[in-house]
């Protein structure tokens, strides 16, 4: 099977996208061609060296590149990395699929643990892009449910949404509206997406209507849940708190298994 490609594009191709480049070739250069760019490329930072020698990983490959340079090339993926470069992207790059992943630029501060923090949580979005990936091969009519699981996890409200749902099994508009401090028609509306997705159903009871995951959601989508809420138990902690401190909550531990 041919290799796929993705490239990494923020904006000054000198600090996130060159980790993220040489971070994807180290744990699936096997599979995927990677590539980095810039929309108005920098000098790579000496700490992006720094940082991916003392882990061991190549950097040979590594210089700042300007995106237009590879304006005739097509990719299979473009993953953004800032908001300014997925702004200016769009027009200047040829992928069947274009991501955007939104990471805090390192170069702002001292030191090497900005830079270490960005590489280790590109390591957990790498993990979760590579098990989609595998999905992706096994066949287009998998495309579009994995590709609307991603997009619902690319959403804070919607990720916090189905993390709290995984945890509580069950909850209903109004406890998503207590423990994420948002307006009732924005959960609705946010529900409605992940409903239309087919990563939650819901029930009627009386007055209310509950959501859960869904029952034929794949494995691998439960997985992704299960690894992103083991990793990340203070992601919702703050909405946990909120949620058990809500008052008439409505009752439905009878009707749930």
């Amino acid at each position: 099977m041919s290799k796929k490609s993705v490239i990494f594009i923020c904006t000054g191709n000198s600090a996130r996208s060159q980790l993220a480049e040489a971070l994807f070739r180290h744990m699936a250069g096997e599979q995927f061609d990677v590539f980095s760019a810039g929309t108005a490329p920098e000098p790579v930072d000496p700490r992006v060296f720094e940082v991916l020698n003392s882990r061991h990983m190549s950097t040979e490959h590594l210089r700042s590149k300007d995106l237009a340079s590879l304006s005739e090339r097509h990719f299979d993926y473009a993953i953004t990395l800032c908001d300014k470069a997925r702004q200016s992207c769009v027009a200047q790059v040829k992928a069947a699929q274009i991501l955007a992943w939104d990471f805090a630029d390192p170069k702002a501060k001292a030191g090497t643990k900005a830079f270490d923090v960005v590489l280790n949580e590109l390591s957990e979005r790498i993990k979760y892009f590579l098990l989609f990936s595998q999905k992706y091969r096994a066949g287009p009519e998998q495309l579009g449910d994995a590709l609307s699981f991603y997009k619902a996890l690319a959403d804070d409200t919607r990720l916090k949404t189905l993390l709290l749902i995984q945890q509580q099994q069950e909850l209903c508009v109004c406890e998503l509206t207590a423990a994420l401090t948002e307006t009732q028609p924005k959960i609705s509306r946010h529900l409605a997406q992940l409903r239309k997705a087919a990563i939650l159903q819901d029930r009627r009871h009386g007055q209310w209507v509950f959501y859960r995951l869904a029952d034929n959601l794949p494995d691998w989508a439960l997985t992704v849940l299960q690894l992103t809420a083991e990793n990340n138990s203070d992601l919702i902690a703050d909405n946990l708190s909120k949620l058990n401190q809500m008052g008439d909550r409505p009752q439905r531990a009878a009707l749930c298994s």
